[in-house]
């Protein structure tokens, strides 16, 4: 903390002297019949500087140095509007917006995002924000400086399988959708971003709701959500190659062509992007691919589009994570975990030898990850008079693939095959190569009806209703000795069947011009069949019929038209995955989650700065954790503990120092508790359960504190230079709060530097660099631990996935 208040003073004493000294004013509305427009944005093009038109339509741009300025005018169904303006006195400038000649792709998502009106805590992030930070880093990455986000790579340089958390909540609980279409998956709930590479490139924005959020498709949103728009047209045609390469052989290249707008009516989009990494840890190396294609009808009224794209990943695996004791360099503790794992000659050898860091247990050279994922979407918008509005989309996932593992000494009873014979004698164990394949499909339909029955009243209804169908099963691809099961038969067979239907309303009515109040209501229906048999080969027949109702309700104070006061309860409920299921104890089932979540907070918005702060509590009852319990058949089991809360305040600020400085900062802090938890313990020298309970501890992986800041500099057009500096707080490992089994803070400090010009036969030209970690702090992400007693004393196996020291990415952005 000592050397975070140091920057802090140092920021703050950075020179404030270049005061901006006249005003630019004026009205925004609309042409064709002089409507005032309230709520467009007015930006002042390559400065930082920006506000919005007030509920009267007006807005003003204060301390300006005297000068040449382009200021950019947009609002949603409109043309864009620029001008250049020359300051050296204070200027007015109406502008009249002409209504654009087609509905425009933001009225897809509107229904199921959160607005000023609604109550709830949000974060946009703009294309040109996701661009900027877009060097071939897997999504997680690209959004990491938002408030409460903690971002994970197995390989350690952002490439592959990476994670996010969100005020604590891994990836399970964090809703996303893109373009209204739920992406968790529906079994395991996780949204795997190496299934979707370079997905950024085609991304328009983001927004991040965090704590429940309004409602939406797919999974409950336990910790937060993530609303994705894909790519809208450009009004003229364009094609964009891009290219980056860095530390650890990564490369990325993508292609983007699109014909602009033909006709005012119909644009078609196209990207085709490639990147490889080799990975900071040992093998840790990526190959994904992916194509993203979107054509479109526009009309006045009307908006049709169909996406397609598709992924495909091969990834070695990295995903074991390295043991304390390597990551340490204890030799001592070394031999003792070869010796407790019984690791063979090879493996000690490998552990023994390999680099502390990038250690990872796989040797088996197709030790790979493979899978590829197709998305179709249909999506419809239709603009019904001023008063009725709707949107709608079918979408179809078809996903298939498998990981591939080298299995040492394994029995043959465990793949459900006969002891071979040999010389006379059985042999009950052999070497072998398994795949174990998840093939899937996913489709439905989502809508939403907009009806606007007065200008202080709006009411939208909407809903979907999702189907899944999953194929679990196995093969053994190689044995050392043979069996009677050939390539291509399946030792186990399983199948995953999830119906989802959920059907919302909201409301938002105005009583008096500074009070907005927001209400939503939704119920969702799910059932849920788990069928055949489980990779152990035992039978499966679980069935769960589940109905949630999640109401929310908020309102908004409108201070002035620039500040405004919020407050929102919201209630959701959850189920469990797979794997809760699946592991639970014959004839039992996991109780779904609840949550109660409180929002309220401060938002302003003036020339120079905006900021906001919320202060929230999310309480809830039966959450699903780790315990360290067994099932009756030995397997590792989540369990319900009855209450548990997060609590904090959150804090996300921008503020222009001077035409050439931005400074741009946000904070957590939060205060993550389990009432009462009992820890579960197997002592292997009584062959029972030890049970150990503990009063109010820490919830695993919530830090207490997630800090950032970032200072922009400009000093030219198109020029800009951004440090970055975030701080993660220690968190542990498990729900007991002991300091033995936790990832210790850590502060990462990266810059970024990118240039736009443009000459004859290039629109624009963009050189970037991005550089990780520039001070080489040794640091851990993630992790994950189990223990047991034997011999009288615990036994805590610790593992961690180490992250890359100082690394470098390269970027050449042309479009023409």
């Amino acid at each position: 903390m000592k050397k975070l208040l140091t920057i802090a003073i140092a920021v703050l004493l950075l020179p404030l002297f270049t005061k901006a000294q006249f005003t630019i004013s004026g009205s925004v509305s609309e042409k064709t019949n002089q409507t005032l427009l309230p709520g467009a944005n007015i930006v002042l093009k390559g400065t930082g500087k920006g506000t919005r038109s007030d509920a009267r339509g007006r807005y003003e741009l204060k301390n300006l140095k005297a000068g040449r300025y382009i200021l950019t005018v947009s609002f949603i169904g409109y043309e864009s509007q620029q001008r250049e303006i020359e300051i050296s006195a204070d200027q007015t400038a109406d502008f009249d917006l002409v209504q654009s000649a087609f509905l425009a792709d933001e009225v897809i998502v509107m229904a199921t995002r959160a607005t000023e009106k609604s109550g709830t805590t949000y974060k946009n992030i703009s294309k040109s924000e996701i661009t900027a930070n877009n060097f071939g880093q897997d999504l997680p990455f690209i959004i990491n400086n938002t408030p409460g986000v903690v971002v994970t790579s197995d390989a350690g340089a952002g490439v592959g399988y990476t994670g996010i958390r969100i005020r604590g909540s891994d990836a399970t609980r964090v809703n996303v959708t893109v373009n209204g279409i739920p992406m968790n998956d529906s079994e395991s709930q996780g949204t795997f971003w190496v299934n979707m590479p370079d997905f950024a490139s085609s991304v328009e924005n983001i927004q991040i709701q965090r704590g429940v959020g309004t409602s939406t498709n797919g999974a409950g949103a336990f910790g937060g959500s993530l609303n994705i728009q894909t790519s809208a047209p450009e009004l003229a045609p364009y094609a964009e190659v891009n290219s980056t390469y860095g530390s650890f052989n990564t490369l990325k290249n993508t292609f983007k062509v699109g014909t602009g707008l033909i006709d005012n009516k119909f644009s078609f989009d196209g990207r085709l992007s490639r990147i490889q990494s080799d990975g900071f840890v040992d093998r840790g190396a990526s190959l994904l691919k992916s194509y993203f294609l979107s054509g479109a009808y526009h009309g006045k009224t009307d908006l049709l589009r169909i996406n397609v794209f598709s992924g495909t990943e091969k990834t070695y695996q990295s995903w074991n994570g390295v043991p304390e004791s390597r990551l340490r360099g204890d030799i001592q503790g070394i031999n003792d975990y070869i010796i407790r794992n019984g690791l063979n000659e090879t493996d000690a050898a490998n552990l023994l030898n390999s680099d502390s860091r990038k250690y990872n247990s796989f040797l088996y050279k197709d030790q790979n990850d493979n899978y590829q994922q197709d998305h179709y979407q249909l999506l419809y918008a239709k603009q019904l008079g001023n008063r009725f509005s709707f949107n709608g989309a079918l979408h179809y996932t078809y996903g298939r693939g498998y990981y591939e593992e080298f299995k040492n000494d394994q029995e043959f009873s465990a793949y459900g095959l006969p002891n071979p014979v040999i010389n006379g004698a059985p042999v009950e164990t052999t070497d072998l190569v398994r795949r174990r394949w998840l093939n899937n499909d996913f489709y439905g339909a989502t809508y939403a009806f907009g009806y606007k029955a007065a200008s202080n009243l709006n009411l939208t209804v909407g809903g979907a209703y999702n189907e899944y169908r999953g194929k679990h099963y196995g093969q053994v691809t190689w044995s050392q000795i043979s069996s009677a099961l050939n390539n291509f038969d399946h030792y186990y067979d399983g199948d995953g069947n999830k119906n989802d239907f959920n059907i919302f309303a909201k409301l938002a009515y105005n009583p008096v011009e500074k009070l907005s109040l927001f209400a939503d209501l939704q119920y969702r229906r799910l059932k849920y069949d788990i069928t055949g048999d489980d990779n152990d080969l035992l039978p499966l027949n679980i069935h769960d019929k589940l109905n949630f109702f999640n109401p929310k309700v908020g309102a908004t104070y409108f201070v002035d038209p620039k500040s405004n006061i919020y407050a929102s309860l919201s209630l959701a409920n959850k189920e469990g995955n797979r794997d809760d299921y699946v592991n639970a104890n014959v004839g039992t089932l996991p109780q779904p989650e609840r949550l109660y979540d409180v929002e309220a907070g401060y938002r302003i918005k003036h020339t120079d700065f905006s900021a906001g702060v919320n202060v929230y509590g999310m309480f809830y009852k039966d959450q699903l954790v780790v315990t360290g319990k067994l099932s009756d058949v030995g397997a590792s089991i989540r369990q319900n503990v009855p209450k548990s809360s997060r609590i904090g305040v959150e804090f996300d600020g921008s503020y222009t120092l001077s035409r050439y400085f931005l400074l741009n900062a946000n904070a957590a802090f939060s205060r993550n508790k389990i009432k009462n938890f009992s820890e579960y313990i197997f002592d292997y020298d009584t062959e029972t359960e030890v049970v150990n309970n503990y009063k109010n501890p820490d919830i695993s992986f919530s830090p207490d504190a997630v800090v950032f800041g970032e200072l922009v500099y400009k000093p030219l057009a198109g020029f800009a230079v951004a440090l970055q500096s975030k701080y993660v707080s220690k968190q542990y490992l498990d729900n007991t709060q002991n300091e033995s089994r936790k990832l210790n803070g850590y502060w990462v400090n990266n810059a970024r530097l990118g240039y736009d010009f443009s000459f004859k036969g290039v629109k624009n030209m963009n050189i970037g660099l991005l550089a990780n970690n520039i001070l080489n702090k040794k640091y851990e992400s993630n992790g994950y631990t189990y223990g047991y007693l034997g011999g009288g004393s615990r036994t805590d196996e610790n593992f961690y996935f180490p992250q890359a020291g100082t690394n470098f990415l390269l970027s050449l952005n042309v479009k023409f």
